[in-house]
């Protein structure tokens, strides 16, 4: 449903208040939607006009004629008068709601405790003459407090439900009960935060007890001011006092309290121009107690009608219809901010203060003396709403999918992907470029950017890499939450991917030891002599061509069809996952146990992130899409030669709950308090190594029209850039606006024929000394040739020079000078590592100019191209190979997909990140060779073919001296050491 942002101004347009709210010395009166907010010359008189009351004339006018409220003939006129009109204004401002959002529907919840009474009559009554529906909750008259509680939170939760009224006795509307019900749905006004902004003033953004706001109009004369009136609250204590005297004093009265069974009540009234008695006991006033004119008003009576409609006053001066008017307007209120609440909401980002020390400390060091926003702050400054967040602690939350339904009309901001030159082993920092950019975008720009990351994988943490959460001033933080565990999306992908892998073996073992009628009665029993197909289970037999519903009457060759999936053990592809680096579980044999009966088989680990389902997650746009993913997902080939899916398995049910709440992007913040979506984390040398479509799309809409996005790509622009563009954007329909391409001069320097860099050792002179000869090289041969397979695309290139304190100047300007020469945009040196987002500042801006010119995104090959010519396409255009030679295992793997109907995925190529060929070794733009594809494999469910060019490992080893010896806890305070 499309929730119409100009509901709010012809709301304020067309809303009617009482006619002695339209006159005043000279105030314009606006609406009571949100953000209609009083002006004129009243002052503090304002809120009482917003709340639907006013504020009357000044004080030199004529004194009101209180009596008249007094006259049975005039009373009821007055009420009359005043009901009418608030229906009215409320009926028009409730039509203009539902004429601009057609699928709206306006739902009431009461919560009433015993037989219902006249007054819940009325305002039932009074709903329905405003075309409100009403759902009841009709709990005992002994109901417990708990029993009230736990109503209140389910209607806080339905969003179907835009208020809640408490038809309770005042004995069980607890503090408890009234800190449970949201402010936003409190419709009487009773909650703390809605008295607190009645107090300040701010109810634009509140309500105005509907009790309260009826005995303000009735003490409005029609044409007179009640600025300097003094006004006594006799009994009662509690919300509807503590409104009272608020709004009196606001309107320019003085309000007095008294208790009526004082000695000095008597002498009270005869002093005040008005009485009003709050409380449920009845007392009367006798009339030679009030001065001439005074007024008495009984807020515990009220108002009955008969069948013409007619106002009629019971025997006290009732109030009850006109409160209940007031509460259904409040309902209607609370309508129209939740629309406007639907709408995008412009940033409040409050950035955090960095003071960057020198040295650089560690970056744990750093991270831990950054406090963090709290998470739900950080949420609503950049437009999240409170029923869209999960949080997890303090510092970390997931975000609801909803959120896309929500702002599905808004436009997306700019999309910039963060690619890299080939990289050393060491790493060039695209994470902390990534990083220093928004936080130079957002926090000194004052631009509304988002950073979409990836999730580390646990292995790399312990083994020798480090960690993916940037570094220096440029990083996300906490730092050790975000490297560690998180919210536990890998741990549930390695349960999901582990399941598969217990039901492969388990389905082969049963399928080798029984009967085709004892699998069937097995995989459907009878269960109170009944005996179903599970849904799952009628899924396979339609793919099997079997119409019927009834397992009685399937055919022994059904049954044998049904029952057997026939895995050939030699062709199971599906492997366990551990999020370890763990090289003794690359090749394993499983089922030696003798209960295992004979069923052992060859088989390996990968590392988590090494997992189709990973893939999956990263590119499924929703929940449904992802359901449908992992049934897709090939684990293996039947001796005949068919793909067996996780659906025949069973398992893809099972596997979308074990991933319902991981398919939710990880809200976190930069040490400079600008937001990053952190999410997904597939292998970037056999998967396409890019944080999750959701993220970005989440992202995109967050920042609005003129935001950035910035998300990053695995390795290098020949690998992760590439997947980029021909699968995630495929995938997601997103397209690019720019591209920044990290480069240092260390890794310019080893392409320009430097020593061999290797994680752990010291660093060679010629990384540490000026070389302007090697930093030439480098950039005419791997810089040069990045730029250029950006330009494959069509989209243009900056480069960022991520600056070390080893690099020169000279060397520093000769990079940038000659990466525009090979065809950038632009090329800046950074700093951020050392200055954070001030470091920056020149990349943001030179990335917010390339993305105001026009790009010509294109993919680089058609889906519907031959397997081998994609293949082929890549490894020409992209590494700049002569040709492709493929074994005749490769060759056998392609006739099969393309017989089996997968030849129109797209290729996502499996090769190493350290040089743009298949050889490690050959650095810079390696030409003359010809790319080997030694095997081919297809993740159908993630929806691409991954050639495997050389020799890959899905599972890394540790070092001899992992990070491990250095990771430590201190048991007093908690705290993590080591952690780079």
């Amino acid at each position: 449903m499309a929730l119409k942002m100009s509901v709010l101004r012809s709301a304020c347009r067309g809303l009617r208040v009482p006619s002695a709210h339209r006159r005043g010395t000279g105030a314009r009166i606006l609406g009571l939607a949100e953000g209609c907010v009083p002006v004129g010359p009243a002052g503090n008189r304002d809120v009482l006009r917003a709340a639907g009351t006013s504020a009357g004339g000044a004080s030199s006018r004529a004194a009101p004629n209180f009596g008249r409220l007094t006259q049975k003939g005039d009373e009821a006129e007055n009420y009359g008068n005043y009901l009418r009109e608030v229906v009215q204004s409320t009926k028009e401002l409730m039509g203009t709601l539902q004429r601009d959002n057609p699928g709206l529907t306006l739902v009431l919840a009461i919560i009433q405790a015993g037989e219902e009474d006249d007054l819940l009559e009325i305002n039932k009554k009074m709903a329905g003459k405003i075309g409100l529906n009403v759902t009841q909750i009709c709990l005992s008259k002994e109901c417990t407090e708990d029993e009230i509680v736990e109503e209140v939170l389910k209607l806080n939760e339905d969003p179907r439900v835009h208020g809640v009224y408490l038809h309770l006795p005042p004995s069980s509307l607890s503090s408890r009960v009234l800190d449970a019900l949201s402010s936003q749905k409190d419709v009487d006004g009773m909650t703390d935060l809605n008295l607190g902004r009645l107090m300040r003033g701010d109810v634009s953004r509140g309500f105005v007890p509907p009790a309260a706001g009826a005995v303000m109009d009735l003490l409005e004369s029609h044409e007179v001011s009640t600025w300097g009136k003094t006004v006594l609250l006799a009994g009662g204590e509690g919300p509807l006092k503590a409104s009272l005297q608020c709004l009196l004093q606001r309107g320019g009265m003085v309000a007095l309290s008294a208790q009526r069974d004082s000695q000095s009540f008597q002498n009270q009234v005869m002093q005040v121009d008005a009485v009003v008695l709050l409380g449920t006991d009845h007392v009367d006033i006798p009339p030679k107690w009030l001065k001439p004119g005074a007024a008495v008003l009984h807020c515990d009576s009220i108002l009955t009608s008969d069948k013409q409609e007619d106002i009629r006053l019971s025997s006290q001066n009732g109030m009850g219809q006109l409160t209940a008017a007031y509460r259904m307007q409040n309902m209607v209120r609370s309508t129209s901010r939740w629309i406007q609440e639907q709408q995008y909401q412009p940033w409040s980002l409050r950035s955090l203060k960095l003071q960057p020390l020198t040295p650089v400390p560690s970056d744990i060091e750093i991270s831990r003396a950054q406090a963090p926003k709290p998470v739900d702050h950080l949420a609503r400054e950049v437009g999240l709403l409170p029923q869209e967040l999960e949080a997890y602690g303090r510092t970390k939350a997931k975000v609801r999918l909803s959120l896309l339904d929500r702002l599905h009309a808004q436009p997306d901001g700019k999309y910039v992907l963060v690619a890299g030159i080939t990289p050393t082993p060491l790493g060039e920092g695209k994470s902390t470029v990534t990083i220093g950019l928004v936080q130079a975008l957002s926090a000194h720009l004052q631009l509304n950017s988002f950073a979409c990351l990836r999730q580390p994988s646990q292995g790399p943490t312990f083994g020798v890499k480090g960690g993916a959460a940037g570094g220096g001033y440029a990083q996300v933080i906490p730092m050790e939450e975000f490297n560690l565990h998180l919210t536990g999306d890998i741990h549930a992908i390695t349960a999901a991917n582990n399941l598969v892998a217990a039901a492969i073996d388990a389905r082969m073992l049963h399928e080798a030891t029984q009967t085709d009628k004892a699998l069937y009665s097995r995989l459907v029993p009878s269960v109170n002599g009944v005996r179903r197909f599970s849904p799952i289970q009628i899924s396979r037999l339609r793919r099997l061509g079997i119409s019927t519903s009834d397992p009685g009457s399937l055919t022994p060759q059904e049954v044998s069809a049904f029952v057997r999936l026939d895995l050939d053990p030699s062709k199971v592809t599906w492997q366990r996952v551990v999020d370890t680096n763990d090289r003794f579980l690359r090749k394993i044999t499983v089922g030696q146990a003798s209960t295992e009966k004979g069923q052992a088989r060859e088989t390996g680990f990968d590392i988590a992130v090494a997992s189709e389902i990973m893939a999956i997650l990263a590119l499924a746009d929703g929940l449904g899409d992802m359901k449908r993913r992992l049934g897709r997902m090939v684990v293996g080939t039947s001796r005949s030669g068919k793909p067996v899916t996780a659906e025949d398995l069973g398992v893809s049910g099972a596997l979308a709950v074990l991933m319902k709440d991981a398919i939710k992007p990880t809200l976190m913040q930069t040490l400079e308090g600008t937001p990053v979506f952190v999410h997904a984390g597939p292998f970037a040398n056999i998967a396409h190594g890019n944080s999750s479509v959701l993220a970005d799309k989440l992202a995109l809409k967050l920042v609005g029209r003129d935001g950035f996005v910035v998300t990053e790509a695995g390795f290098g622009a020949d690998i992760g850039m590439e997947k980029f563009f021909n699968i995630k954007c495929r995938a997601s329909g997103l397209r690019p606006s720019v591209v920044v391409l990290v480069a240092t001069v260390r890794a310019l320097k080893m392409h320009g024929g430097g020593p061999n860099v290797s994680a752990g050792a010291p660093l060679s002179r010629e990384y540490i000394d000026e070389n302007l000869s090697l930093v030439a090289v480098g950039c005419h041969s791997n810089l040069k040739k990045q730029i250029q397979i950006a330009h494959l695309f069509g989209v243009p290139v900056v480069v960022a020079l991520n600056v070390f304190k080893t690099d020169t100047q000279a060397e520093i300007d000769l990079v940038c000078q000659i990466a525009k020469e090979c065809g950038a945009s632009d090329a800046v040196p950074c700093h951020h590592w050392a200055q954070g987002g001030r470091g920056s500042v020149e990349l943001a801006r030179a990335v917010k100019e390339a993305t105001s010119r026009p790009s010509n995104f294109q993919f680089l090959y058609d889906l519907e191209m031959p397997i081998v010519e994609k293949i082929r396409t890549i490894a020409q255009k992209v590494y700049g190979a002569d040709d492709i030679k493929l074994s005749p295992e490769a060759e056998a793997k392609i006739d099969d997909y393309t017989r089996q109907g997968y030849a129109s995925l797209p290729i996502c190529m499996a090769k190493t990140h350290l040089s743009l060929s298949h050889m490690p070794d050959r650095k810079g733009t390696p030409t003359g060779f010809t790319l080997p594809i030694r095997d081919i494999r297809a993740s159908v469910g993630a929806g691409f073919i991954y050639p495997l060019v050389g020799t890959m490992s899905t599972m890394p080893g540790l070092p001899t001296r992992p990070c491990f010896y250095d990771i430590d806890l201190d048991p007093v305070t908690e705290e993590i050491t080591g952690l780079f």
